[in-house]
């Protein structure tokens, strides 16, 4: 288990690269899912934009939040696809349906990113990765490994 305390972009990137690892280790015949939870303004997409600075994506990563997904190709060699997930607008698992979520969940080199997993929790992969970000009063950012 991984724990982060965040204050600079500097110790999110070694958060990212460590949380890669992680997944890394995690690798196998399907994608990896990492599900991301925390209040908004607790850093979930900034992380991702870490992340994807990490696996090497050189397009512009934004929070998918009205797309629902964004998919980047990634010079990682354990992962050459990132999978950006917003979660926040899904009412029910069943609307994960036509981003045909069980297919990516076993697309090999994915690693599938979900913020506000738990409005998703039900068809949430039992391997899941999950991370929970909060922020304190001093703007200090926490990083927990729950899972």
């Amino acid at each position: 288990m991984h724990d982060f305390t965040v204050t600079s972009l500097e110790e999110l990137q070694v958060a990212a690269k460590t949380i890669r690892d992680t997944a890394a280790a995690r690798h196998h015949e399907g994608a990896v899912v990492i599900g991301l939870s925390g209040d908004l303004g607790a850093g979930k997409t900034t992380f991702m934009q870490a992340l994807a600075a990490v696996l090497g994506v050189s397009d512009t990563v934004t929070s998918p939040t009205f797309t629902i997904m964004k998919r980047y190709t990634t010079a990682d060699s354990v992962f050459p696809v990132l999978v950006h997930i917003d979660a926040y607008r899904i009412d029910s698992p069943e609307e994960m349906e036509v981003l045909r979520f069980h297919d990516l969940c076993a697309e090999k080199g994915a690693l599938i990113c979900i913020e506000w997993p738990e409005r998703i929790e039900q068809i949430l992969p039992s391997s899941a990765l999950r991370y929970v970000f909060s922020l304190d009063q001093n703007n200090v950012r926490t990083l927990t490994q729950i899972a």
